[in-house]
């Protein structure tokens, strides 16, 4: 624990003006406090449970489709494109309309304010306007008195299409120069010289698949139009201000008028930062023409063919190295498939390119991403954003260098870490400042017994003709912070009631990654009081405006530092009205274990502020914080774009059948920084699912459009994520010791995102067993690794057309 932190200290004086110098009514010493005796040790810097968690399991937990409905509520369910890129010419609602419960429809032209979408961009229409662009855009709504109704009369609507040829693949759109954006290229050195100089070079392609949320809880909305054209919006979002925003451009009214609440998601991961805005607009046009409440509520096969998904990615790359694994030059291009329209592509092809060096110094390189623009859904926000797409290439190169160097890749890895006084710039020009790479992987090295396991491996693969094993070791170096560098603000509200219980409002969602439990825990640790007397409170823009989505692995960062700020400014109050009272400085008085200490006196934390009130002394306060140092020019993606980064590194050890092309995780070691832990527990379950989420994107999870632009997996019988048969046994995580070294809040480090990434270490574990099997020393694997992808790496053919040496 930082010392920054350990202390319940005010920053204020006490002195003259004080309550005793005023007069004023003094207090008793502490006699028994009326509520239960608080918990053993401290609120925060341990285990707590999740705040909602036996509600959880008792199935009391509030989601939005809970939310008794109001009388009157009518339900919606989109009207979807059957072809991915054709001329709308009509919408014929005849036989929908005719269908029992059926209220009517909601097209473009009921849109009373700006018929596209409030993004960035501006590129993606409410509802598909003169053309469609995928299976599965929506034309429009259907509204009846029940949700099976609705959905029963949306397959009942007829529309003319004129089909138009379609764009399915991140290659064919480069190759017909058609983009969401524009390209960005990054360069450092000399990147041509030195590639034409190195003593080795390979040129290679990747492709890599996209990945769907399968969040439990479905995207929905419900709108409630109130008096005077206001709108109250429950919705399932990570970004409550931009469905405000999005809701009130499409209803041509003034932020102000909407008011936006989340208590809870059933999970996220990106799927629902501006993805949710969808729903909460359809469903409020909806309560705007009918006068009625309306609840929109996606199915999952609609979910699916209706939302974006990870961006998938494809490289082609030159990478020069010498006779130690070290890279010498770098000749990068990334494909990024954006989907029909911009979303967030930008700065999650953005974020690629900062992450394609993950752990690795480069010299000489240049990255050149293509932002492609395809007849499919619009990509969008997924856990990393982006930078699973960067981590992933580079590792992929070290491994293939490792292979035709005859090299422990492990070894090439240590090779070209970043270091300590040198080569520790970033080709985006940051320092490298906090490094702990060599010192966490080799510690990791030795915990796991990787060598001597790679051995054992090794004679395994040597008398099995059938079942191959191959193990590897990745690291992460996770940048924390949006990129988008004013979203990296927060806000926070923290009352104070006259009981002595504390309520928290901030500006983060609580998506299950427990949150809102952290910061409960942080306003507890700084008023002293125990963890729980501190309830945290459903997100609401009227509460805290303008807020960030909670994303980027920053909620805690922000959220947990602007509540933490608004804890200390009461607790300063509080502070300064006992040094009034006892005559000391306000810096004597401390606050812990439900007690207020001062040189003279110990009083409840209770007593404290009843006699505060009854002083009139402010007990609630606002707290802001904007994250420091960061800054960088957007149109070259030079400067320093992170805070800080967050370290970790995996060892993974995998079997595959040579026969079937199945694969199977045996072993996983983990060693991961989050510096000074706010709950261990919360931050291993991050660990835990993040990781086993990075899995199911490399081995299981495979999106497959078929020729027409049609998903042809949009459900769970073929769409596969981990199950629990999936988890190995052994499934060892371990945190690393040392804090922050950034003044972050209580020296923590964001967890959320960085474990995904160490799911590479099973890729690479994968191609290790695929060239096994084959002897290659180049291995031609698409991700995700699945039974059929490395059947078809075992053929000669794929052998032939991996890395080249050039």
């Amino acid at each position: 624990m930082n010392v920054r932190d350990k202390e319940f200290t005010s920053r204020t004086g006490g002195g003259p003006g004080g309550a005793a110098d005023r007069g004023e009514r003094n207090l008793a010493p502490a006699t028994v406090s009326p509520h239960a005796a608080p918990s053993p040790g401290p609120a925060a810097g341990v285990s707590r449970p999740h705040e909602s968690a036996r509600a959880q399991v008792a199935g009391s937990a509030t989601y939005v489709d809970d939310i008794p409905e109001v009388k009157g509520t009518l339900h919606a369910a989109p009207i979807l494109s059957t072809v991915a890129h054709g001329r709308l010419i009509g919408v014929d609602a005849g036989p929908a309309r005719a269908m029992p419960g059926v209220r009517g429809v909601v097209l473009a032209r009921d849109i009373p304010g700006d018929p596209k979408l409030a993004t960035f961009v501006h590129d993606e229409p409410i509802f598909a306007l003169d053309k469609v662009e995928h299976v599965g855009q929506v034309v429009g709504i259907v509204i009846a008195d029940t949700v099976m109704q609705a959905r029963r009369a949306a397959r009942q609507v007829q529309l003319q299409i004129e089909p138009l040829p379609a764009v399915l693949s991140p290659r064919e759109a480069h190759a017909r120069q058609s983009y969401v954006l524009a390209p960005v290229t990054v360069r450092r050195g000399a990147p041509e010289a030195a590639l034409a100089a190195s003593a080795h070079r390979l040129e290679g392609q990747l492709e890599v698949g996209g990945q769907e949320h399968f969040y439990l809880e479905g995207q929905v909305a419900y709108a409630l139009p109130l008096e005077q054209d206001q709108w109250r919006i429950h919705s399932s979002t990570q970004h409550p201000g931009e469905v405000q925003h999005w809701v009130a451009h499409a209803l041509g009214l003034e932020n102000n008028a909407v008011t936006v609440e989340c208590r809870r998601m059933g999970g996220g991961f990106g799927g629902k930062e501006t993805q949710a805005g969808h729903m909460a607009v359809w469903a409020a046009l909806a309560a705007r023409k009918y006068r009625r409440p309306v609840k929109l509520r996606l199915d999952r096969d609609d979910d699916f063919m209706i939302t974006g998904k990870r961006h998938p990615f494809a490289y082609d790359y030159s990478v020069g190295f010498d006779g130690t694994g070290l890279v010498t030059a770098l000749r990068l291009t990334m494909l990024a498939n954006c989907g029909f329209s911009a979303d967030l592509s930008g700065p999650v092809a953005d974020r690629a390119i900062f992450h394609t060096d993950n752990a690795y110094f480069l010299s000489d390189v240049e990255i050149v991403s293509y932002r492609c623009k395809t007849n499919t859904q619009s990509h969008t926000a997924f856990r990393g954003f982006g930078g699973p797409q960067g981590v992933i290439v580079i590792e992929t190169i070290l491994g293939d260098v490792a292979r035709r160097l005859g090299m422990d890749a492990l070894d090439v890895r240590l090779r070209n870490l970043y270091g300590l006084e040198e080569r520790n710039v970033t080709h985006y020009q940051m320092k490298v400042e906090d490094n702990i790479l060599h010192p966490l992987i080799t510690q990791l090295e030795r915990t796991s017994d990787y060598r001597r396991r790679r051995e054992a491996i090794a004679a395994w693969n040597a008398r099995s003709p059938v079942i191959k094993r191959g193990i590897a070791i990745t690291p992460v170096k996770f940048g924390i912070s949006f990129t988008a560098t004013f979203f990296n603000q927060a806000g926070a509200l923290v009352h104070v009631y006259t009981d002595g219980s504390v309520q928290v409002n901030h500006g983060g969602t609580e998506m299950g990654q427990g949150l809102n439990t952290k910061v409960a825990q942080l306003v507890a640790h700084e008023l002293g009081v125990p963890f729980e007397r501190v309830r945290s409170t459903s997100a609401d823009t009227s509460k805290v405006p303008n807020a960030s989505a909670t994303a980027a692995s920053s909620g805690t960062d922000l959220n947990g530092r602007a509540a933490q700020y608004a804890a200390r400014n009461i607790r300063d109050n509080l502070a300064a009205f006992v040094s009034g009272l006892d005559a000391c400085g306000a810096g004597a008085v401390s606050f812990a274990r439900g007690q207020v200490i001062s040189p003279k006196a110990t009083r409840t934390f209770d007593e404290v502020v009843k006699a505060a009130y009854a002083n009139r002394i402010q007990l609630w306060s606002d707290g802001f914080y904007r994250t420091p140092k960061i800054h960088y020019d957007k149109l070259t993606l030079t400067g320093r774009p992170f805070f800080y980064f967050s370290y970790g590194a995996a060892c993974s050890e995998v079997a595959i059948d040579t026969l079937t092309g199945e694969s199977r995780l045996l072993k996983v070691d983990i060693l991961h920084d989050v510096g000074t832990p706010i709950n261990p527990a919360i931050d291993i379950g991050q660990i835990e699912g993040g990781f086993i989420q990075g899995v199911g994107w490399l081995t299981t999870e495979q999106l497959v459009w078929n020729d027409r632009g049609y998903l042809a997996t949009h459900a769970p019988s073929t769409y596969k994520i981990p199950a629990t048969g999936d988890i190995p046994e052994h499934f060892k995580i371990e945190l690393w010791h040392e804090p922050n070294p950034e003044d972050n809040v209580f020296g923590s480090k964001a967890v959320g995102e960085p474990p995904f990434m160490l799911a590479i270490s099973v890729w690479e574990a994968i191609r290790e067993a695929v060239a096994a099997a084959t002897d290659g020393t180049a291995v031609r694997l698409e991700a995700p690794a699945t039974a059929e992808n490395v059947w078809r790496a075992l053929l000669p053919e794929s052998i032939d057309t991996g890395a080249r040496e050039s």
